[in-house]
């Protein structure tokens, strides 16, 4: 009988531990993201429209499902050409109910000459609530080199000699003479540019202290760009970097308007608020495509 026993005692068992796992619950899925994502606004480049974009919008909702995520269709095409400071009363009008829709904060993605439409509107907006700038591959300390774009526009001109139109006040009626940068002819930029050598802070104006205060609200500027992007020249100007008048490139740190934190970079700078995401292999026109770049360098800031 005891050896009976001893051979059903297994059999017992079993039966009585199936019986208590059927009383516990099933196994949880895993927890979804707890608080919703911060809207998206993305904002396009020179000659660009919101349908370029269609690739980044799929990688974020396919990412961050549920993201509410705007491209601002404004300024298509040729009217890009349009001067960047009418431009950004446009994208701020644009923007405006966006932002007052999301106490948590937004998100900024801006590419190519739109990063720079993007810097400005964080300039002059007193209570913008942008969480990460994502400058994408953005002349950000301006352009000097010939690229198919110019030589559309300006057939006759080769960047030696653009400054001639560029820093005239009939060339700063055109987006691109607004952030042409000549290291060859330093005084004229300083004097003619109507727009990035104020928003930078190079030139004296009475907004000055304003909208490095305003600036400085953003919560993190992530700088992207790389060596082949083709167009953005110097392309180190995608990260504060631009030519001296040898042509030699100095980084951001070595440049004027970061030595006397004159917009606010230093700052940025001193509290962890900058990350740089160079990628090489990656040609202008596919920064905003590429799956690679998107998760490495855009992605992770899309709190």
């Amino acid at each position: 009988m005891l050896a009976l026993w001893g051979r059903r005692l297994p059999s017992v068992w079993v039966l009585l531990l199936w019986s208590l796992l059927q009383l516990l619950p099933p196994p949880s899925a895993p927890a979804p993201h707890s608080a919703p994502y911060k809207p998206v606004i993305v904002v396009h480049g020179l000659f660009d429209s919101s349908y370029s974009f269609r690739h980044l919008l799929d990688y974020i909702n396919e990412t961050h499902p549920g993201t509410a995520v705007t491209v601002l269709d404004l300024f298509d095409g040729r009217e890009s050409l349009r001067p960047l400071w009418e431009q950004v009363q446009g994208f701020r009008e644009a923007v405006d109910p966006i932002m007052a829709k999301a106490p948590q904060g937004v998100h900024l993605i801006c590419y190519s000459q739109g990063g720079l439409v993007c810097r400005a509107l964080l300039s002059v907006m007193d209570e913008h609530n942008v969480d990460s700038f994502i400058s994408l591959s953005s002349p950000q300390m301006g352009q000097y080199g010939d690229t198919d774009y110019l030589k559309w526009l300006f057939p006759t001109s080769m960047r030696s000699n653009l400054y001639r139109i560029c820093y005239s006040p009939w060339g700063q009626e055109f987006s691109i003479c607004n952030y042409w940068h000549d290291p060859h002819h330093d005084d004229l930029y300083l004097n003619a540019s109507s727009f990035l050598a104020l928003i930078n802070g190079e030139r004296d104006h009475p907004n000055a202290t304003a909208w490095r205060k305003n600036f400085l609200r953003v919560g993190r500027l992530v700088l992207i760009g790389g060596p082949d992007d083709g167009v953005i020249t110097p392309w180190q100007s995608s990260f504060f970097g631009f030519y001296d008048a040898n042509e030699t490139v100095l980084e951001m740190e070595e440049q004027p308007v970061y030595l006397r934190d004159s917009f606010g970079l230093k700052t940025l700078l001193a509290r962890g608020a900058i990350e740089r995401c160079p990628m090489a292999g990656i040609a202008h026109t596919a920064w905003h495509s590429n799956r690679t770049l998107y998760e490495t360098c855009i992605e992770p800031w899309l709190s």
